[in-house]
């Protein structure tokens, strides 16, 4: 099945959002989430699309932007598809990860996504470094215990990321670290860990 997904955001006219959906439907969408939110805001639907598609499903977006924020967004959602066997088209690079130029595609647009998530870190820790020395900088604020015991218990019962960050009153990011943190551990101190759909 072709799953088709449009966003528009709050500030942009309809008139670009019924464009997103005729083409889905005329690329042969058979079904199509469709959201107005910004960039920034929590995307419903397209979890709800993610959630949807199946083993052997197309997912299908217009442009680029609708789909991610930033290459790094992209790429952890198409390894989400990827991970369910989902084929992703992107129409206006005729993008396709079914083929092998797509998956040419994906693996220079990893390599952009790599170089800079290291000049990020870099920038930043020479950012910390600098404000240490001015004695302005106090680091992250931890998390209470019962929360992160949360955040594993709600995990270890299946409930998505997304979800945990709802019901718990903290930044999908902050979910992702403690769960890589368990990870970490649990490898370091060879007990089992949770389950790898964590």
């Amino acid at each position: 099945m072709d799953i088709g997904y449009a966003r528009t955001s709050t500030i942009e006219q309809e008139a670009g959002f019924e464009a997103q959906l005729r083409e889905l439907e005329r690329c042969g969408c058979e079904k199509i989430f469709k959201e107005q939110v910004s960039s920034v805001a929590q995307r419903v639907q397209l979890e709800a699309a993610i959630e949807f598609a199946r083993v052997g499903d197309t997912f299908v977006v217009t442009k680029l932007d609708r789909l991610a924020r930033s290459i790094t967004d992209l790429l952890q959602t198409l390894h989400r598809l990827e991970l369910k066997k989902v084929e992703v088209k992107i129409l206006n690079l005729g993008l396709d990860t079914g083929t092998p130029t797509g998956k040419l595609i994906l693996t220079v647009l990893g390599g952009i996504a790599q170089f800079e998530r290291e000049m990020m870190l870099e920038r930043q820790r020479e950012g910390i470094d600098k404000a240490q020395k001015a004695g302005k900088y106090k680091g992250r604020k931890p998390i209470h215990e019962e929360k992160r015991a949360a955040i594993l218990r709600l995990a270890g019962e299946g409930v998505t990321k997304v979800e945990i960050a709802k019901q718990l009153g903290v930044g999908q990011a902050t979910v992702y670290r403690e769960l890589a943190l368990y990870r970490t551990a649990a490898v370091t101190r060879s007990a089992v860990p949770l389950t790898s759909e964590l």
